[in-house]
């Protein structure tokens, strides 16, 4: 049995609204760590998805669009409390999409570590997680049995660190607690906002200095429309991004990691300059389509079988 990429996190509902009155919304499964598995699904690599689902209609509404998606949700649980977070994203004068505010009435109902299933990870190339697993004490002790199980069974560990600050109960402690788990990471996507913070410096080659003391493997630093920059032997390589019509940010990121993600497992790690450049190029190019329509999941045809 191949499972493929184990996607780890908290499934959502984003609730996009439709225009700068904020009164009226659009609904879609969201959740980088789910939007991310849905867009590998897509590009041909089997996803298996963690996380804890109810038994209401928003959570059918999950399990129907992720069965449809052909995201394998076996390893995942159930609870009869559980009840889906909502994000409301709202649309500034500009027309920008920004993350509003979250709806958790049940934040307690976790994936917890004694329902992870080890067989999960013997089949597996990689495991991806994010950081909305590392701000609740549950979900965090989920996730670092996770990471261990992915070691033991010399599974990849991607990270993607997808920083919602009203998340968490102060900066300090994001940067803190995300800090801690980068040296177990093998594959690292963050902003260059997000590098910003959490190495505490406004530059940007000071920041990947202080990144490079982690000693990671693989680093990619989205820049919006201008690209990534990918790391790798302490090597820094820009590779320009390509130039659309933007409608819709959300999910770009996503999907920029689940070509990542899906290179990886079909190929494997890069083993020279120009294929770290192609995956990046790749991810790239993902990244461009999520932007031209709106929803986190609109770039990527699906898959017919």
């Amino acid at each position: 049995m191949d499972c493929g990429i184990i996607s780890y996190g908290e499934a959502m509902v984003d609730y996009i609204a439709k225009d700068t009155a904020n009164s009226q919304y659009e609904t879609f499964i969201g959740g980088t760590t789910l939007n991310a598995a849905v867009g590998a699904c897509r590009l041909g690599t089997p996803v298996y998805y963690l996380c804890k689902l109810g038994r209401d209609s928003v959570s059918q509404f999950i399990k129907t669009t992720l069965g449809d998606e052909k995201v394998n949700l076996d390893f995942s649980a159930e609870s009869d409390d559980k009840k889906i977070c909502g994000v409301y994203v709202h649309v500034n004068e500009e027309g920008e999409r920004y993350f509003h505010s979250y709806v958790n009435d049940t934040p307690d109902e976790q994936l917890v570590a004694s329902e992870l299933n080890e067989i999960a990870f013997r089949n597996s190339s990689i495991f991806y997680f994010g950081s909305v697993t590392l701000f609740h004490p549950i979900a965090y002790e989920t996730t670092l049995k996770a990471i261990e199980l992915a070691e033991k069974h010399k599974v990849l560990i991607a990270f993607d660190a997808n920083i919602r600050i009203k998340r968490w109960e102060s900066e300090e402690a994001c940067r803190m607690t995300i800090k801690e788990i980068l040296p177990r990471i093998d594959i690292l996507k963050l902003t260059v906002e997000e590098l910003l913070f959490l190495m505490r410096t406004p530059i940007v080659e000071e920041g990947i200095e202080k990144l490079a003391s982690f000693h990671i493997p693989f680093i990619w630093i989205t820049l919006g429309g201008n690209g990534a920059l990918s790391i790798h032997q302490d090597k820094v390589i820009h590779v320009e991004g390509e130039k659309v019509k933007v409608v819709d940010t959300t999910g770009a990121g996503d999907a920029f990691m689940a070509g990542l993600l899906h290179c990886i497992h079909t190929r494997g790690l890069p083993k020279s300059e120009q294929t770290l450049i192609d995956y990046t190029q790749y991810g790239n190019k993902l990244g461009a389509m999520a932007v031209t329509k709106q929803g986190a999941l609109t770039a990527f045809q699906k898959r017919n079988n």
